[in-house]
């Protein structure tokens, strides 16, 4: 199932806190050296009387603001303009200096905080924003650092980015209404959504607890041995495919752990918390049809990001490199080893230097597997619904009927132990099909009516019996590490870099469009505008340079993310959300015009 559409900059947030309203001053002075052309400094008197006197001029007019405004408590710059009132809305900062602003240091002293607490402000200033004119980017239900919001990792000061639609009558500047927008609704956005004492103080506290929790939590699982956890009383499933909100009502079954897999863990705010341990190794959930295997095969997929308070996924969380695997028909794949699960093509193709424009459902997923080892991932999660049936299994009938030597494609059954035996790379599958991965199952979690059961002696007991299959393969021998061409990433399209988002599902670079409906673990669209900048940045600093591998670069553009969003701001100041390394890898690897320089003698493969 596609995942929720993100929400656009029209979104107003969820109601997380209660701002208040205060009363509002003039008096705002511009700071910037820029002036409009021939007008003296003296007559300048501030952005209000500025405005007036625009009134009825050319709307192209709006382009002599830009520069930096003082107004009360906060200062206005204007970082681009509006052409035209059809053009996109003019991009605006407020910068609340940290005397003003007043937060304390324990809300924004560590990197985690910091991105709640500005997670926070973004959704105050949407609702406090309510207005046609102004967009504010607040986001979803999950708590990703955007650069609407960011708040300074020196004092506390906080800037907010949004974009206004500036007023005109027609092709004509509405001054008075412009007034109206930028000196009295943008200082009250400021007042009441940037100013600690404007807030709920025990509601940003509890906002800024609850992601901190989860970031701890997500951190304690590889020494509890765990790539997941799903806290008792979770609520997974949503209002709908388009609604990420969590499901209400009588049918709501909260989640509750097997006593075999309940684990207790210490969190700094929450303190002791049970829920149920996805262990390392290989886990099977099965069940029923409609009992709830894909409900918490989803939760698990975002539980690489941290949840708003009340969305009832606060406390599921997974490891960082949880990557999804599913089949993708027709997808490009360019130069990726897959002679692991397709071999012997009719064709002769070599699958050790796999190339096609249009994939089948098999080599796609297989393509997908071996790219998302090679970008470091470390758990897959793959569901029976999105996979290529043929690359999961062939039974033992079929086995029969069709000798192995004329069969390309060795099921991920028999590699699925390897992967996490040899490489370190464990899986979990919703399998409702094939008993065949009873077999080799570490785990095997049984979905029954939303709750779930540990069967696993039970199911090594079937397990036991035998069917008559053969293993087809003894071991996965790993991934090979490509190098892309750096000149086959140009964005430029007649001397002008084209880097875009389309939606939640597709990216512009350059002059292909990248189909990104498959990769399902993308937040909302503003994660797609950061996948662009990031590959941008990539290409601007040179870490793809035909010598460094693909996992080197992106180990290079994970060291620049470090800090937040300003690496990216200084790419394009838009609005983002910053991306995970998997799904930037996922983008290049499906760029059409991505070429990969063959590999050097003697580098052949990575674990």
């Amino acid at each position: 199932m596609r995942r929720p559409q993100g929400r656009d900059h029209h979104d107003r947030g969820h109601g997380y806190g209660r701002g208040r309203e205060y009363g509002r001053d003039r008096g705002h002075g511009r700071t910037s050296d820029r002036r409009p052309a021939g007008r003296p400094q003296g007559i300048r008197d501030g952005l209000a009387g500025e405005l007036r006197r625009m009134d009825g001029a050319s709307y192209g007019r709006y382009k002599s603001l830009l520069g930096t405004w003082a107004m009360p408590g906060f200062t206005l710059e204007v970082i681009r303009g509006q052409s035209d009132p059809y053009a996109p809305p003019a991009r605006v900062a407020l910068r609340v200096p940290a005397e003003e602003a007043g937060f304390p240091a324990d809300l924004w002293e560590s990197p985690v905080r910091r991105r709640a607490l500005a997670s926070y402000l973004a959704r105050r200033a949407a609702e406090a924003a309510d207005h046609r004119s102004l967009r504010v980017d607040a986001g979803g239900q999950e708590v990703l650092e955007r650069s609407s919001c960011l708040v300074d990792a020196r004092d506390g000061a906080v800037t907010l980015r949004l974009g206004v639609d500036l007023p005109g009558h027609g092709r004509r500047i509405d001054g008075h209404a412009a007034e109206h927008v930028l000196c009295e609704l943008l200082p009250e956005v400021a007042e009441r959504a940037l100013r600690y004492p404007s807030l709920d103080a025990d509601d940003v506290r509890a906002f800024a607890d609850t992601v901190e929790d989860s970031d701890a939590l997500r951190a304690a699982l590889p020494g509890l041995g765990l790539v997941a956890f799903v806290a008792d009383g979770a609520v997974l499933p949503r209002r709908s495919g388009v609604d990420d909100r969590p499901a209400t009502g009588g049918g709501v079954v909260p989640f509750a752990s097997p006593e075999e897999l309940r684990v207790s863990v210490d969190l700094p705010h929450a303190g002791t918390v049970t829920g149920m341990g996805v262990r390392e190794g290989v886990t099977l959930i099965v069940g029923g049809g409609f009992h709830g295997k894909s409900t918490l095969l989803r939760a698990l997929e975002t539980g690489i990001w941290d949840h708003v308070p009340g969305d009832g996924r606060e406390l599921v969380v997974a490891r960082p490199d949880t990557v999804k695997i599913r089949s993708e028909d027709g997808r490009r794949v360019e130069r990726v080893d897959v002679h692991a699960f397709v071999d012997h093509l009719p064709s002769g193709a070599d699958t050790t230097d796999f190339r096609t424009d249009n994939a089948s459902g098999s080599t796609s997923q297989a393509a997908a597997l071996c790219e998302a080892v090679e970008a470091g991932a470390r758990v897959l999660l793959i569901d029976e619904d999105t996979a290529a049936t043929n690359l999961m299994i062939r039974d033992a009938r079929m086995q029969a009927l069709v000798a192995k030597e004329r069969e390309p494609l060795t099921p991920f059954v028999d590699l699925v132990r390897s992967l996490h035996r040899d490489h370190g790379v464990s899986t979990v599958l919703v399998m409702g099909g094939s008993g065949d991965y009873m077999e080799v199952a570490d785990q095997v979690l049984m979905m029954d009516a939303y709750l779930p059961s540990d069967v696993t002696a039970r199911a090594r007991q079937l397990a036991a019996v035998p069917t008559g299959r053969t293993a087809e393969a003894e071991s996965f021998p790993g991934v090979a590490h490509r190098r892309p061409d750096p000149g086959s990433l140009d964005t430029s399209v007649r001397g002008r870099s084209r880097v875009r988002a389309r939606g939640d599902d597709a990216l512009t670079f350059g002059e292909h469009d990248v189909d990104l409906r498959a990769v399902e673990q993308i937040a909302d669209a503003r994660q797609v505008v950061g996948i662009g900048l990031a590959l941008e940045l990539m290409v601007r600093r040179g870490y793809v340079d035909g010598r460094r591998t693909l996992a080197e670069a992106l180990d290079l553009l994970d060291a620049d993310l470090e800090d937040g969003a300003h690496r990216l701001l200084a790419v394009r100041d838009e609005d983002f959300a910053l991306p995970r390394r998997h799904e930037v890898a996922a983008a290049l690897n499906r760029l059409r015009g991505l070429r990969v320089l063959a590999r050097p003698a003697g580098v052949e493969a990575g674990g």
